[in-house]
Order: C-alpha cells, then structure tokens, then sequence
C-alpha cells in the first residue's frame, strides 16, 4: 500500500544542533537551538513522493528491514547502483538496480535470495527511487 505525504499540516520537532555524543553528555546540550519539519528534508518532489512499508527481508544488507517506511521518489531517473521499487510481473518488489553493457538486474541484498536478471520478455517497470528509509531502532 502506497501512501502519499501530506504536507499542508507541518510537524515541527525540537532540533539539538550540536552533535549527539555517544559517550557521557555534555550539559551544552540542553538548549534547542530550533525546530525542524522532517518532510523538508526527506521530500524533494512533493507531487511525485510517495511513502510505502517494506515487506520482507531481502534488502536487508541495505538497511531496509521488514516492515520499514520508505520514501519513493518517482520524479528521479534511477540509475545503476539506485534502490528502486520496480513492478516485476505485476507486483511491487524493492531491489538494488544494475545496469551493465545494457543488461538489467535487480539485486537483493540479502545472500538467501537470488538476483532478478530481466530479459526482453520480462514484464518490468521502475516504479520509482529510494531516497530514504525510516527504520525504527
């Protein structure tokens, strides 16, 4: 399920500009410098940005786990080494894209799973790019 973000009701949330230490914290870091709005930095191209859950584990070695947010880009050409959404045979799939010697393959990033090589008869479209994944820690 695609969804599209919306941008006439803005969020903003408190920004800490100093950098976050991962040892003891500095009390210079209580103040909060200002607030930011996340869709300005994760939506370029409001009209052709959509949001999609990931399914699955093959693009894990990526950082793309099940059930991820990701942040689609359909206004972007994609290019060898992009991770796109494609629509492989009538479904949606998320796979890194390779282009050599002008022969396509979509490759997972998870060794269990096999690379897609798409020939002349394969049903296949790139949806649109990855730009951004939102992972819960």
């Amino acid at each position: 399920m695609f969804f599209v973000p919306s941008l006439n009701s803005k969020t903003y949330i408190p920004f800490v500009f100093s950098p976050v230490c991962a040892g003891f914290p500095s009390p210079a870091t209580d103040y909060i410098d200002k607030s930011l709005d996340l869709n300005e930095h994760i939506v370029k191209h409001p009209a052709s940005t959509f949001y999609v859950r990931s399914s699955g584990d093959s693009m894990i070695g990526a950082g793309i786990h099940n059930g991820d947010i990701l942040v689609v880009d359909r206004s972007l050409k994609a290019v060898s080494g992009n991770i796109i959404i494609a629509v492989l045979d009538g479904e949606f799939t998320v796979k890194r894209l390779s282009i050599k010697n002008e022969k396509v393959l979509l490759i997972s990033e998870n060794d269990l799973y096999q690379n897609i090589s798409i020939n002349d008869g394969t049903d296949f479209e790139i949806w649109g790019v990855v730009t951004t994944v939102i992972h819960s820690v």
